[in-house]
């Protein structure tokens, strides 16, 4: 039988004809479907990284962008309060929350730096979503600062 060219006649109409149709071309099965469908989720699921290995990468990510009037990363400037992944039951990506603070409350780049933080998505596979969470409790200080961040500034 010609798939492209399929008649009328073609069409089963009998119970023996629907019995040496069947024998002709075996349906999967749903459960050999949904068994496979399950293989290649864990599949996927295997390549993903975990919570924590996100959390790094995404700490990668943040000491490459420089707070646009100082000479320092945002993560080293200790910025960055806390990072949180986990993954969506769903599409098996990883979301994160960031919770941040601004040198100050009036930074006139903080947009910018907002935006900055959340472009990582389009930059790290297996990222769905960054939720940026801007707080000013506590109130950022130098002491927040790394050691490099203090040498860099001179504050060392």
């Amino acid at each position: 039988m010609d798939i492209n060219n399929i008649q009328e006649s073609d069409v089963p109409t009998t119970a023996e004809e629907l019995a040496a149709y069947e024998a002709k071309f075996p349906k999967a099965s749903q459960e050999k479907i949904d068994e496979k469908m399950a293989e290649e989720r864990q599949k996927f699921i295997d390549k993903q990284p975990s919570d924590k290995e996100m959390e790094e990468k995404i700490v990668e990510h943040l000491r490459q962008i420089y707070d646009p009037e100082l000479p320092v990363n945002i993560y080293d400037l200790g910025l960055i309060y806390n990072i949180e992944c986990w993954t969506n039951e769903v599409s098996m990506l990883k979301m994160c929350k960031i919770t941040m603070t601004l040198t100050s409350a009036t930074c006139s780049f903080s947009q910018v730096i907002v935006d900055l933080v959340k472009s990582i998505v389009s930059r790290q596979a297996g990222l769905e979503n960054i939720d940026v969470d801007i707080v000013f409790d506590p109130p950022w200080g130098q002491d927040k600062m790394t050691d490099d961040a203090k040498l860099a500034m001179g504050l060392l």
